[in-house]
């Protein structure tokens, strides 16, 4: 009898898929900002009175995320299935994208039939009437650090036809319950994935009159979204290129580090054409219709570009200059973010025309930290342009512990923008100090002035 052989083929096939779970599971995990999250709160605030299949639901969209928002466009747009014929009376704060078939209502038609709505919401300077707390946004979301006043979201609705259940006698282990809240929620943005609904108990707490006074919502759901750069983005959206002042060499952005040049489905512009002819920008496009990206042909195809300078080196003091350059012709980038690794980030001491806050994820270790523009000046990033860009410079007191210039210490480790990691050159690209020059030189621009100004003192 011959001995079996082993299953190399079964072995690797199993091996290969573990690997792509794991790899999936962890896409969906940011170590930057492990808790963040978009989470919708689903209130029942209250249950019919004369008719018991209808009741008021008041709905939250929370984004608890550091450094990740939600720009208009597309701005949040908000969708569900319904469990049974639920329809949509009214709204405020919100409005469903159609209204759907209504036929079979007599009377006063319904706001939504849709058996898959579609929520949007309205836009700033809405009629007052139709205005609730934390709406009128035209769908963004921004993130905890940049604004937390603009980082929710609410609207309410009047729902009829829901499923009936005794609102005087009833147990939160109830089965007719779970079928109360919808079901297969999405926020229709590119990226994310919501859990199912989880009912939360006790209800949610309502505080009045200044917190003197706390009422109770009948039931409440959670659903929350996280968020994969995979599933938004295939392949990458930006890249970084370097330089130093004691190098001429500028390190760019890796080749094909977007897309390449001649690729299937990759449209660029050439230096010398223009872009207004080119079909795509000339069809009409609604304020909430997304503009695919028509980049200036480069060697990386990157809509848009970080490039870290290392600008001067003091005796106690580094300077840094970054620049951000969006080469899309048909995009604005609106409350745009940096968020950059590097070791000496615990030290900066004044960022000149950006806001900066550390981001303190271990502890006493702080290496990294977000960046973003200043209100009405440059939190927009235009066009490709002569605007289409932002710059600030970074000063960084010197840790004698760990400062070096050498073997590229002075590059970040990692840069993301918008919440999308970034394209960084390989560690061999960098550009490196000279042979003959001290990791500790001064770079001032007066040093070699008084160099001077002390030899012809001497020669006198």
């Amino acid at each position: 009898m011959k001995p079996r052989k082993p299953c190399f083929i079964s072995l690797f096939f199993f091996f290969f898929f573990v690997h792509c779970y794991i790899i999936s599971l962890a896409d969906a995990y940011d170590p930057l900002d492990p808790h963040g999250n978009i989470t919708i709160k689903w209130d029942i605030i209250k249950w019919g009175d004369s008719d018991e299949s209808m009741y008021d639901a008041r709905v939250y969209i929370f984004n608890y995320q550091l450094f990740r928002h939600v720009e208009s466009p597309p701005g949040w747009k908000l969708q569900w299935d319904w469990y049974g014929k639920e329809v949509i009376w009214s709204m405020q704060g919100a409005e469903a994208y159609e209204q759907g078939n209504c036929h079979k209502i007599k009377g006063n038609l319904p706001h939504c039939c849709k058996k898959t709505p579609q929520i949007i919401d309205l836009l700033p300077g809405a009629q007052y009437n139709m205005q609730t707390a934390n709406c009128c946004k035209g769908g963004v979301l921004t993130t905890m650090n940049q604004d937390p006043t603009r980082n929710s979201a609410m609207f309410q609705m009047h729902v009829g036809n829901a499923p009936y259940i005794n609102v005087t006698n009833f147990t939160y282990d109830s089965k007719t319950l779970d079928t109360v809240a919808p079901k297969k929620f999405s926020l229709g943005l590119p990226g994310y994935t919501c859990d199912d609904p989880v009912r939360v108990v006790p209800p949610t707490r309502f505080a009045e009159d200044g917190g003197r006074r706390f009422t109770e919502a009948f039931l409440t759901w959670n659903i929350t979204c996280t968020y994969s750069q995979f599933l938004a983005s295939p392949a990458p959206t930006c890249c970084v290129s370097l330089s130093a002042f004691y190098n001429a060499t500028i390190t760019s952005c890796p080749l094909c580090s977007c897309g390449c040049r001649g690729q299937a489905g990759v449209k660029c512009v050439k230096p010398g054409e223009t872009h207004n002819e080119d079909p795509l920008l000339q069809l009409p496009h609604s304020k909430d219709q997304v503009v695919p990206p028509l980049v200036m042909c480069t060697n990386h195809m990157c809509p848009v570009r970080v490039h870290w300078h290392i600008k001067t080196n003091y005796k106690e003091y580094w300077r840094v200059k970054v620049t951000i350059n969006n080469l899309d012709f048909a995009n604005n980038y609106t409350q745009w973010n940096l968020v950059v690794q590097h070791p000496n980030l615990r030290n900066v001491t004044q960022a000149f025309s950006f806001n900066y806050k550390a981001l303190d994820q271990y502890g006493f270790v702080n290496d990294t930290g977000m960046l973003w523009g200043l209100k009405y000046y440059n939190d927009m990033l235009l066009q490709l342009g002569p605007n289409g860009n932002v710059q600030s410079e970074i000063l960084l007191h010197k840790d004698p512990e760990m400062f070096t210039l050498r073997e590229g210490w002075g590059f970040p480790r990692k840069i993301s923008f918008n919440g999308q990691q970034c394209v960084m050159p390989p560690p061999d690209d960098y550009p490196r100090l000279p042979n003959n020059t001290p990791s500790n030189a001064i770079a001032r621009p007066y040093v070699s002035s008084i160099i001077f100004l002390l030899a012809l003192i001497l020669l006198l």
